[in-house]
C-alpha cells in the first residue's frame, strides 16, 4: 500500500512538472533560435538570408573569402584580443585589491567612500566620454592599447563583486600568514588569489565580454582604421549603401567565436564565483 502510494505521489509530481517543462523548452527555443540562425545565414547568400531560408547552404567558405578579402579582419581580430586581454588584466587585478582591501582592512572611511564609488554607477557612460577623450588625447592614448583599456580598469561593479565574495575569504588564513611573517601583498598575491579563483575566472568572462563587444567607446578613442576592433569592422559592414548580409553574418559568426570560447571554458568556475564560492 505504501509502495502504491508513493508512486502515486511520483506521478502525481511529474504531471504538475509537465507545464514547467513545456515553459522551459519553449523559452529555450527561443533563447537558441539567434544563434542557430546566425550560424546558417553564415553559410547563405544575401538572397537566401533575405528570404528567411532557416536551414544551413553552401556558402560558408565563399562568405569567409569575401570577409578576409573586403576587410582587414585580421587585424582588427588582433586589436581585439590584445585590447580585451590587456583591460581584462588590468581590470581584474586593480578591481580585487581594492576589493580586498574595503572587505578585510577596516576603517571608517571605507565604507562611506565605497557609497560615493557606488554612486558613481548612477552615472551614464556616455557623460563621461568627453573628458576622458580630451584626457586621452593630452597623454597621446589615441589608437593606443592603452585609450582603450584604462578607463574601464576599475569598475564600481567589479570593485563591488570583488568585496562581496571577500565576506567568504577566511580570516584566519591572514591571521596565520601574518605570524607567519608574511607581508601585507605577499598575503594578496599567495593567500588571496589562489582561494579566490572561483571569483577572478567569473570577473574574467564578465570583463572579457564586455571589452571584446564594446563598441561606443573604441569608436570615440580609434579614430585609425588600423586601430579599429571587430565590433567597428561588422558595424562597418552593416553600413554601406549594398549589403551582403552572409558575409556579414560570417562576420558577426567571427567575432562571436571567442566570447563562447571563453564562456565555455569556464563556465564552471564562473557558476562558482557568481555564487560566491571559495576554493
Amino acid at each position: 500500500m505504501t509502495k502504491t502510494k508513493k508512486k502515486f505521489n511520483r506521478s502525481a509530481t511529474q504531471r504538475r512538472l509537465i507545464p514547467t517543462y513545456i515553459f522551459l523548452v519553449i523559452a529555450s527555443f527561443f533563447s537558441v533560435f539567434p544563434l542557430y540562425w546566425m550560424f546558417t545565414a553564415a553559410t547563405n547568400v544575401t538572397v537566401d538570408v533575405s528570404r528567411g531560408k532557416l536551414w544551413f547552404g553552401t556558402h560558408m567558405v565563399e562568405n569567409f573569402n569575401n570577409l578576409v578579402a573586403s576587410t582587414n579582419l585580421w587585424k582588427a581580430f588582433g586589436n581585439s584580443c590584445l585590447y580585451s586581454t590587456a583591460q581584462t588584466i588590468l581590470c581584474i587585478f586593480v578591481c580585487s585589491l581594492a576589493g580586498y582591501g574595503f572587505e578585510l582592512y577596516h576603517d571608517k572611511g571605507k565604507d562611506i567612500l565605497f557609497a560615493i564609488l557606488l554612486m558613481a554607477m548612477m552615472i551614464p557612460g556616455v557623460a563621461t566620454m568627453i573628458p576622458l577623450f580630451t584626457m586621452m588625447s593630452k597623454f597621446h592614448f589615441l589608437n593606443t592599447v592603452w585609450g582603450f583599456a584604462l578607463p574601464g580598469i576599475s569598475t564600481p561593479f567589479m570593485i563591488m563583486m570583488f568585496r562581496q565574495n571577500s565576506r567568504n575569504f577566511p580570516p584566519d588564513i591572514m591571521e596565520a600568514a601574518r605570524i607567519d611573517g608574511l607581508s601585507e601583498l605577499a598575503i594578496f598575491f599567495r593567500m588571496y588569489m589562489p582561494v579566490m579563483k572561483s571569483t577572478y575566472a567569473a570577473a574574467a568572462v564578465i570583463v572579457f565580454m564586455n571589452s571584446w563587444n564594446a563598441y561606443m567607446w573604441p569608436r570615440v578613442v580609434m579614430t585609425d582604421n588600423r586601430a579599429q576592433t571587430m565590433p567597428m569592422l561588422i558595424a562597418n559592414l552593416a553600413g554601406g549603401y549594398t549589403i551582403d548580409y552572409g558575409m556579414l553574418m560570417m562576420g558577426v559568426l567571427f567575432c562571436s567565436l571567442p566570447t563562447m570560447f571563453v564562456f565555455f571554458v569556464l563556465q564552471k568556475q564562473f557558476a562558482e564565483g557568481i555564487t560566491g564560492s571559495v576554493k
